[in-house]
C-alpha cells in the first residue's frame, strides 16, 4: 500500500521552463541599433581617456563623456564652474584628440541632474 505524502508538504508543481538570460554584451551585439549605440558609447569613452591626462586636479571626477555625433563630441560638466574651466582648456583638449586621430570638435554642456 502506497503512503500519501504528509499533509504539511505542499504538492510539487511543474514550473514552466524559463530561458536562461542573455548577457548584456551579447544582446548589444545581436541588435543593430544597440550595436551602434554601444560603438558610440565606446568612442565617447575613448575620447575621454585621450584627454584625461590634460585635465587638472580633480576636474576629471566632475566630467562625463557625452554623445558623439556627426558634429563632434560633447563633454558633460557637473556644474558651471567646471564647464568654464573646460572651455578654457578646449584648444589643448582638441589638439590631443587630433594627435590621436579622432575628430577634434568638442562641445561643453552641463550635465542634467
Amino acid at each position: 500500500m502506497a503512503t500519501a505524502p504528509p499533509r504539511y508538504l505542499a504538492p510539487r508543481r511543474q514550473h514552466a521552463s524559463v530561458p536562461s538570460p542573455t548577457p548584456v554584451a551579447e544582446a548589444l551585439r545581436a541588435h543593430e541599433g544597440l550595436n551602434q549605440l554601444s560603438a558610440r558609447l565606446e568612442a565617447s569613452r575613448r575620447r575621454l581617456r585621450v584627454i584625461a591626462p590634460a585635465l587638472p586636479g580633480t576636474l576629471l571626477a566632475s566630467v562625463q563623456p557625452g554623445p558623439v555625433d556627426e558634429d563632434g563630441w560633447s563633454l558633460l560638466a557637473a556644474n558651471a564652474a567646471v564647464a568654464a574651466k573646460l572651455r578654457h582648456l578646449l584648444p589643448r583638449l582638441e589638439a590631443l584628440l587630433a594627435q590621436a586621430g579622432l575628430p577634434a570638435r568638442i562641445r561643453v554642456r552641463l550635465a542634467q541632474k
